[in-house]
């Protein structure tokens, strides 16, 4: 029997793949589609995890950010909030005081949304201090004004009454503080303009923006406070801005950095209507150390670090709403003294500052400005603790007794002499901590180098209630997602 013939084996044309089983073909599909649709879960699972992972961070930080943006919000509105009753007797019975028609003429203006407390009580008592001006505060009306955290000020004058005081003319000295921009801004640079710009002007601080809008720094050299140097260099990029000096002097007008860098700018206006001696011996009389006869001292460049950026969020948004400091007024206290008191807080926000007074009555300073208190003794119990600012203030019985009742500490904030602010600087450092009473010498432009703060090294309470408003948060969105769960299950 032969054998069947052999068939010849067909080999693929060159290129192709070769012919699959049929069956594992269909094993291979089967294969490639479950873990498809594995690889399909397992990308579904993931994506799952990653939302519920951005809901839970998202849990996590609206809260906390809730609770920030109600207290900024308050606090901001509340830095420079009106008088709770303006005008009145304490304005209409606010002594002026004699004019001498051989003295120089000085004039702080405020304007009537208020002025910063430091940058308009520091010059006015250098000025002051030495005795050959006459100083006023002047506004465009006058009535009680609030100056940064609640001093209410009467000014001396209004525009008007100083026009008819000096017969029309300039004064010699005229200090433009930091203003909140309010409805009177026009007014403020319209009589900057008409009437100031006569005599010499001495721009402190942010009060800059106010000679820029009056036109008096156009294509002139000119500082401000660091924080704001950017914006103003947008705003009027006409002016020369420098940094890095606590004052640029251009002839008739002397524009300072920040707040403190108002000493130096001072000085400076002392120096050129009164000569040096006098300008050394005013810095003595308010124990400045950093006087620089005849020339700006050096300012170093500040840039806010981001630690400094952190302190800001955590004492706006979650302490400062939460902390009172009352600031017991009493006559013949320093003008420089009673700012120290309220600056610090008010410029990096960590506090509320409450003016009381025996009897809810207005005092007069030691060179005789008129503060009307928001609150008598009695609202020390609104406080956490009472600050009584002046060197020459004595442990006051009756103060005693509002805090004995309020139980709440007494606080004499001026032991010994100095800068006042060195020793406010030191209390806020004790009471609050060593990092935000760092940010705040750096924000009125003082020197470290010897302040030597001693406290908690951070605001570890506002910090933990942070954490715990964003676990709450947290909490709050497992419970929403349990619930959700729960009620689909039942639908199933």
């Amino acid at each position: 029997m032969q054998n069947p013939p052999q068939l010849a084996r067909v080999e693929p044309p060159p290129g192709t793949a070769p012919p699959v089983d049929g069956h594992r073909s269909r094993r291979d599909e089967y294969a490639a589609g479950h873990y498809g649709v594995r690889w399909a879960l397992d990308g579904r699972r993931v994506v799952r995890g990653l939302v519920r992972g951005l809901v839970v961070l998202l849990a996590f930080l609206a809260v906390p950010a809730a609770v920030y943006t109600a207290g900024s919000t308050a606090y901001e509105q509340s830095r420079y909030a009106p008088p709770d009753a303006p005008g009145g007797a304490a304005d209409a019975g606010a002594p002026v005081p004699a004019h001498d028609p051989a003295r120089p003429t000085a004039v702080v203006v405020v304007g009537n949304g208020g002025a910063n407390v430091a940058d308009a009580l520091v010059p006015y008592d250098v000025l002051a201090g030495t005795g050959a001006f006459n100083v006023y505060t002047v506004a465009p009306e006058r009535r009680a004004l609030p100056l940064l955290g609640g001093l209410d000020l009467v000014p001396h004058l209004s525009f008007a009454q100083l026009r008819e005081r000096l017969g029309g003319a300039a004064p010699e000295v005229t200090v433009v503080p930091e203003m909140p921009v309010s409805g009177s801004d026009a007014e403020v640079t319209g009589w900057l303009r008409d009437t100031a710009g006569g005599g010499l002007v001495l721009g402190v601080c942010t009060g800059a923006r106010l000679l820029a809008d009056a036109g008096l720094l156009d294509g002139r050299p000119a500082t401000t406070h660091w924080y704001r140097m950017d914006g103003l260099q947008q705003r009027h990029p006409q002016v020369d801005w420098q940094r890095g000096v606590r004052y640029v002097d251009d002839g008739d007008v002397i524009t300072t950095g920040g707040l403190l860098s108002s000493v130096d700018g001072t000085l400076r206006v002392i120096e050129r209507l009164l000569g040096t001696d006098a300008a050394a011996k005013a810095a003595d009389a308010v124990g400045w150390p950093g006087y620089s006869p005849g020339t700006a001292a050096a300012l170093p460049g500040s840039r806010v670090a981001p630690s400094e950026g952190i302190l800001h969020l955590l004492n706006i948004g979650f302490r400062a709403n939460g902390t009172t400091v009352g600031v017991v007024l009493s006559d013949g206290v320093g003008e420089l003294e009673l700012a120290s008191a309220f600056a610090p807080y008010g410029e990096v926000k960590s506090a509320r500052t409450l003016a009381l007074a025996a009897g809810g009555d207005s005092i007069r300073s030691r060179h005789g400005l008129t503060f009307v208190p928001r609150a008598d003794l009695d609202a020390a119990g609104r406080t956490d603790r009472l600050l009584v600012p002046g060197l020459a203030a004595r442990p006051d019985p009756d103060v005693a007794a509002a805090a004995r009742r309020a139980g709440v500490p007494v606080v004499q904030l001026h032991q010994q002499p100095g800068f006042a602010f060195e020793a406010a600087l030191r209390d806020m450092a004790a009471t609050t901590d060593v990092a935000t009473t760092r940010w705040a010498a750096k924000i009125l432009e003082y020197s470290q180098a010897d302040l030597r703060p001693a406290g908690p090294a951070w605001p570890w309470a506002p910090a933990l209630q942070v954490l715990f408003l964003g676990l709450v948060g947290v909490a709050a969105a497992l419970a929403v997602e349990q619930v959700v769960r729960r009620v689909r299950a039942g639908r199933s």
